[in-house]
């Protein structure tokens, strides 16, 4: 079995493979594979989530979304896509959002061991005004309070298309950061906040991305 070896390059025997894009077994759409998640059997014939879209066997992608998943395991598609009868698991779609959230997690931390990510309400303000432009994303705790958040949304949004990230806990921010909690996040331009961003737009299919009332671009 032949496999490339670009970024999230998937075996050339991948159900629904399109090109560059890839057929959802549950909704029929042809989408890229940065908002789909792909799924193999495993050994025990049990469906198992490759979010990094690498593990080796017949690839079932899937749309990022907690309801799609659910519609892929209630009506069998997963069996009909690998043609063969397999296991579906309860939680499937609870698996897949804890997966995306640690990957959250990893890139966030990624970009603080690279100097790429800033924390705190002081900080995040200043690199906010740094004329340099250098800011990527800004990433506020789901549980945050209202009075800081606004200003630092504020800045995001006067400033463009900046993406806000709501939608991990402060103590689920604090991991990346070895602290028991984190409310205000910022990542600088690079490779890192582009990926923790893709991330986080395909975590927005199992929890709210950035809550309307908080006013975001």
């Amino acid at each position: 079995m032949t496999r490339s070896r670009g970024r999230g390059a998937t075996s050339d025997v991948d159900e629904g493979v399109e090109g560059t894009h890839r057929r959802c077994i549950a909704t029929g759409e042809v989408l890229p594979p940065a908002v789909m998640v792909r799924f193999v059997m495993g050994p025990d014939g049990m469906i198992v989530p490759d979010l990094a879209q690498k593990l080796p066997g017949r690839g079932m992608w899937v749309t990022a979304k907690r309801e799609t998943i659910a519609r892929a395991c209630e009506r069998g598609l997963f069996s009909k896509a690998a043609k063969a009868a397999v296991k579906c698991p309860a939680d499937l779609a609870a698996q897949v959002e804890g997966l995306l959230v640690k990957r959250c997690i990893d890139f966030l931390g990624l970009a603080r061991r690279a100097g790429q990510a800033v924390i705190g309400f002081a900080q995040v303000e200043e690199i906010f005004r740094d004329k340099r432009g250098r800011i990527a994303a800004l990433v506020e705790a789901s549980d945050s309070g209202s009075a800081d958040r606004e200003k630092l949304v504020g800045l995001a949004r006067r400033r463009g298309q900046i993406p806000v990230v709501g939608c991990l806990a402060q103590a689920e921010i604090g991991l990346a950061f070895g602290r028991e909690s984190v409310v205000h996040a910022a990542l600088t331009a690079g490779s890192l906040s582009d990926r923790f961003v893709i991330e986080a737009e395909r975590l927005g299919g199992f929890r709210v991305l950035c809550p309307p009332e908080w006013g975001a671009a």
